[in-house]
């Protein structure tokens, strides 16, 4: 008498599978999925943001940027560490200052970084231009605010123009050394200028081009794209809604206050976002949370075939 084996251990049945076959299938469908939704939904390929097309597209508001930048009234003058000691972007939360800490680790001077230093290495070719740099560092600290209000009025009278005006006599070597910061600035080399005449000798150093442009041309850019805080705060890509979704933790606190009001509002963000992380990390060794799962017991609704047998 033949024993039959048990019905656990019988020869299961087979079946033909075109393992190739499948996999071209598969292959083909995500190929089609991820071209239909690219051409939906992809983002526009938007042009870098540099010098020479902010000087050429908006020359007026370039020229009000390095006149900022030469008198010591733009955002990166005062901003603080880590260019230089100023106060007007430096955030703490009462004694807590990272910042501060951290100290002043990129020296940044930006008359002579972003105007003087390019400008007295082009100088030797432009006579006029020397004559004009010399002018202006012998002159007192009154004289050169006078040429530089001087010049100011005169751009702040042309404000959106396509041209950059005249500059009036009154502007003394100012009217003539911006002009020629325009200048080098629309063909192209005044990056270059930046890096080799400052202490930021690098070619892969980008600090000084960037933080010239994160005034008006970025902000420019950024309201264009609706990348403003206001409109939606901080993406990793430009262009359609909803831009890089794993952000959206991070700029909803720049929505709502006091994260959108204060001072601080940056690192006010990160300590919170801190505490947050660190919340999930602890997850299993919290009392009470790390019983959650017994208690709502999610994972009997995932594995809800094993439990029904």
């Amino acid at each position: 008498m033949r024993a039959e084996l048990p019905s656990d251990t019988r020869q299961p049945r087979m079946k033909p599978y075109d393992l190739v076959r499948e996999a071209l299938l598969a292959l083909g469908f995500v190929l089609v999925l991820v071209l239909v939704l690219a051409s939906v939904f992809s983002s526009p390929d938007a042009p870098a943001l540099t010098i020479r097309g902010y000087a050429t597209a908006r020359p007026v508001s370039f020229l009000q940027t390095a006149l900022r930048e030469l008198d010591g009234t733009g955002t990166i003058a005062d901003y603080g560490p880590p260019y230089n000691h100023g106060t007007g972007s430096l955030q703490s939360i009462g004694p807590i200052s990272p910042q501060r800490w951290a100290g002043v680790r990129i020296p940044v001077n930006t008359a002579q970084d972003f105007v003087l230093g390019p400008l007295t290495d082009i100088a030797p070719l432009q006579p006029a231009l020397q004559t004009a740099l010399s002018q202006f560092q012998q002159a007192s600290t009154t004289q050169r605010a006078s040429w530089e209000a001087a010049y100011g009025k005169a751009l702040a009278a042309n404000a959106g123009q396509s041209a950059s005006p005249a500059a009036p006599a009154a502007a003394g070597p100012v009217g003539v050394m911006l002009p020629a910061l325009l200048h080098i600035a629309q063909l192209g080399g005044l990056q270059g200028l930046m890096l080799s005449s400052s202490t930021h000798r690098s070619i892969t150093n980008d600090t000084l081009p960037l933080l010239f442009l994160s005034g008006p041309a970025l902000t420019a850019q950024a309201q264009h794209y609706r990348l403003l805080s206001t409109q939606w705060g901080m993406m990793n890509e430009t262009g359609n809604y909803p831009g890089a979704v794993w952000l959206w933790l991070y700029t909803l606190w720049y929505q709502v206050p006091p994260f959108s009001s204060s001072h601080s509002g940056d690192l006010m963000i990160m300590g919170v976002m801190g505490l947050l992380t660190l919340g999930f990390i602890l997850t299993p060794w919290i009392p009470g949370v790390n019983r959650l799962p017994r208690t709502l017991r999610i994972y009997r609704l995932i594995w809800r075939d094993w439990y029904r047998q």
